[in-house]
């Protein structure tokens, strides 16, 4: 276990600030938490080609415990309307982050032996949009109320134009597109720890 430590930390630490970043606006379409989560990724990669699938499987489940915590404590604090943290966001959190991470994880290493900037970048291009994907209308989709009946989600699917001058969609739509956004521009900025990381690590064995 100690070997995972590292990665294990980070990954806390990133779930931890996410969490509550999550709960601080930037400007209209985003949260703070849009600009450390993405860096998930990073970690999970950087352990994909440092230790191999199966050290980078066991940093995700670590992360996944630490959101499940989060989520827990989340749950307890009642804030203006209601609990900071519901169960649909609760359920859509852990959904996404587990799947997501474990899907690059496998995409990762499918590319493993491509040119080194490849793997890392589909893999969080392709696990960014399912966790967008996963959250967004997991936890705020009129369709998917039936998971959590108590808790309202009107407004998150009132109708506004998308990103207040596209076409007309639910306002969640508009969250989840900025926020990919977000994981898209951070993947290619990402890419440069990546290297300046792994050469280094490199180096230190040759």
């Amino acid at each position: 276990m100690t070997r995972y430590l590292l990665g294990i930390l980070a990954m806390a630490a990133i779930v931890v600030a996410s969490n509550i970043l999550v709960q601080y606006l930037f400007g209209q379409w985003l949260t703070y938490g849009a600009f450390t989560y993405p860096f998930a990724f990073l970690v999970t990669d950087l352990t994909n080609r440092l230790q191999g699938p199966a050290a980078a499987r066991r940093v995700v489940l670590a992360g996944f415990v630490v959101g499940l915590i989060c989520s827990l404590i989340g749950s307890q604090i009642i804030g203006e309307f209601g609990p900071l943290v519901s169960f649909r966001v609760a359920l859509g959190s852990g959904l996404a982050f587990l799947c997501a991470q474990l899907t690059d994880v496998t995409v990762f290493n499918r590319y493993r032996k491509a040119g080194w900037w490849q793997a890392p970048l589909i893999s969080t291009l392709i696990g960014a949009t399912l966790d967008t994907t996963i959250f967004f209308s997991t936890a705020f989709a009129a369709p998917l109320s039936f998971l959590d009946p108590g808790a309202d989600v009107a407004w998150a699917n009132e109708v506004l134009p998308l990103l207040g001058q596209g076409p007309a969609v639910p306002l969640w739509v508009s969250l989840a597109f900025a926020d990919w956004s977000v994981k898209l521009l951070l993947a290619l900025v990402a890419l440069v720890p990546f290297r300046v990381i792994v050469s280094r690590r490199i180096a230190k064995l040759t």
